[in-house]
């Protein structure tokens, strides 16, 4: 010894890396073998969609033994997922400029209205050719093609629910940001995007449901002479359906409702109860609900809080960046004439542009179409019409007080939930057995009774909207109602239902678009060799599509896009104003 100080073990770097090895437990364990178990699964997966694509005309059915069920239902999440992913950049980028920037929500609005109610055989005849075209010979186009088609059915509302979480800011926080000097990004992240989360979440759950009503489409694709079958439950049920297997149908169904209680509890469940933080107030909902046992076994571990500790301090650092100019009080007088020049060239551009785009769309139809066709169409979409608005005031009557009383009361709130996800996920083409024998056993009248099928799926738009603003309802405001005894009538007419309008359009913004998509399914409907059509839009677009009219389908899509944008200008719009004007708590 050379020193008269006693030796000491070398431990090298204890700090960095023993720490972390002596927290990591049975549940970090357990949790890291899941992780790596999905990984593989999706890999394998994702290794199909480099296989060749056999010929389109040419595909083996699918086989309905139970047994594949399982494969065929990992394959639809994955598709679901993956859509979902992208229905959320697509979400973040497409609200905030619409609820940031007024010359562009004045346009971006009423297209993603438009687009929402485009049926997905309108965007299914032209996408599946170019992303077959874009990956030729291989599963990859297929399979985005029928990513696109699912992302088509959640997109839309997700951006609709965060644009109205965006616009719903209170007064008071706008201006707390402005004194605090928070520059633009860091006011978005640090103020907008947490305003916006309780609705964003509420709206990817519902979106994520609604997606399965497509996945039919998404999966078995038919356009032409064009005839791809993937993998999955989608067209598990198409081929179920075509056969008339009773037993295969009910095996799908059963298998769906395990995977969506499965993603609720690993996935929406959790991500609801962080949602509740970033409620303006304490809410009854959240103080109420037990705690998911997801986030309870997470807590249980070691090694995964410090990964979430250093994603979350990273994060922070990431919201706090000094980007964009910082707020400052505005001034009225030179910059108030700017903005109303700008907004005035603005216009004068989008004119010139429409002008131009009508000229061109009027010498194609001169030349493409004859005036009768024009008129049948004219009709044709004034018939679907009739039923959205019918279907439309039928849902908002039965479930406007049903949401309500489900959502002030939070423990039928929290049941209600998944109840509702079950319900707007189950595909409406399940109930085609049942119609189509009733129909041709009473000698019923298909453009009736065939209706009802429109709404089954979009009217849980209005329940989950509708739900979602009562639970996020100011208590203080229902207090001020109890203290001062306003009951019956005057309650709806002076307390709540004011409250709920922004929520109940938005939820009927995205009913209504869905009614308009489902339009394409209920008003031509197949069971084995029967097949019934109603008189409509959504039938003439159907029929195109299988008879491969490009130009039909085109016409018809044109003639829904016209109906949805005069409906926009005349009704949703000023309805969306005033509720915001004069119907927002602020």
């Amino acid at each position: 010894m050379t020193s008269g100080r006693p030796e000491v073990p070398f431990r090298p770097q204890a700090s960095s890396y023993a720490l972390p090895l002596r927290q990591f437990n049975g549940v970090d364990a357990f949790l890291l073998v899941c992780v790596v178990g999905v990984a593989v699964l999706v890999g394998n997966s994702l290794g199909h969609m480099l296989t060749p694509l056999s010929a389109p005309n040419n595909v083996a059915p699918l086989n309905l033994d139970l047994f594949n069920l399982p494969g065929y239902a990992f394959r639809t999440t994955l598709r679901m997922f993956a859509a979902l992913v992208a229905a959320l950049a697509f979400t973040f980028c497409y609200a905030t400029l619409a609820a940031k920037n007024r010359l562009a929500g004045q346009i971006l609005i009423p297209l993603l209205d438009v687009l929402q109610s485009v049926p997905i055989l309108g965007f299914l005849a032209f996408t599946v050719t170019f992303f077959l075209g874009l990956f030729p010979g291989r599963v990859l186009g297929a399979e985005l093609a029928a990513i696109f088609t699912i992302f088509t059915s959640q997109a839309w509302n997700m951006a609709f629910g965060m644009f109205q979480g965006l616009r719903s800011v209170p007064t008071e926080l706008e201006e707390a940001a402005q004194c605090y000097g928070l520059t633009g990004w860091q006011k978005f992240w640090r103020l907008e995007v947490p305003c916006a989360i309780p609705s964003l979440v509420w709206n990817s759950m519902i979106s994520m449901s609604s997606g399965w009503f497509m996945v039919v489409y998404s999966e078995a694709i038919t356009v032409g002479h064009t005839r791809i079958m993937l993998p999955g439950i989608g067209s598990y049920v198409g081929v179920a359906i075509s056969e008339q297997n009773i037993t295969a149908i009910m095996a799908a169904v059963a298998a769906m409702l395990v995977v969506i209680l499965a993603y609720d509890q690993i996935l929406f469940r959790p991500l609801v109860a962080w949602s509740a933080r970033f409620r303006l107030e304490a809410s009854e909902l959240s103080e109420g609900a037990p705690e998911p046992w997801v986030l309870r076994l997470l807590r249980h571990t070691r090694f995964l809080n410090i990964i979430s500790e250093s994603v979350l301090r990273g994060a922070r650092k990431f919201a706090s960046l000094p980007l964009g100019r910082r707020f400052a009080p505005l001034r009225v007088g030179h910059s108030g004439k700017q903005s109303k020049t700008r907004m005035w060239v603005w216009r004068g551009f989008a004119a010139l542009c429409f002008i131009a785009a009508l000229e061109q769309a009027v010498m194609y139809a001169a030349t493409s179409y004859t005036f009768h066709q024009l008129l049948q169409v004219g009709l044709l979409g004034g018939m679907t019409l009739l039923r959205v608005i019918s279907m439309l005031v039928l849902a908002s009557i039965l479930w406007v007080p049903v949401g309500i009383w489900l959502g002030l009361n939070p423990s039928r709130a929290r049941r209600a939930q998944l109840i509702v996800q079950y319900c707007a996920a189950f595909p409406a083409n399940l109930f085609y057995p049942i119609f189509v024998w009733g129909i041709v056993h009473f000698q019923l009248v298909p453009d009736i009774w065939l209706t009802p099928l429109m709404i089954l799926g979009a009217q849980w738009y209005i329940l989950f909207n509708i739900i979602n603003g009562a639970s996020l309802f100011p208590g203080a405001l229902l207090e001020v109602g109890r203290n001062f005894n306003v009951r019956g009538f005057l309650w709806w007419r002076k307390i709540i239902l004011p409250g709920l309008v922004p929520y109940y359009l938005t939820g009927l913004l995205a009913a209504s678009g869905g009614a308009w998509n489902a339009s394409i399914a209920s008003e031509m409907v197949q069971w084995g060799s029967v097949t019934l059509r109603a008189h409509g839009l959504g039938a003439y677009i159907a029929q195109a599509t299988i008879d491969g009219s490009t130009s039909q389908v085109a016409l018809g899509v044109v003639m829904m896009s016209m109906i949805v944008i005069f409906m926009n200008i005349f009704v949703w719009r000023p309805l969306s104003d005033y509720a915001y004007r004069r119907l927002k708590f602020s």
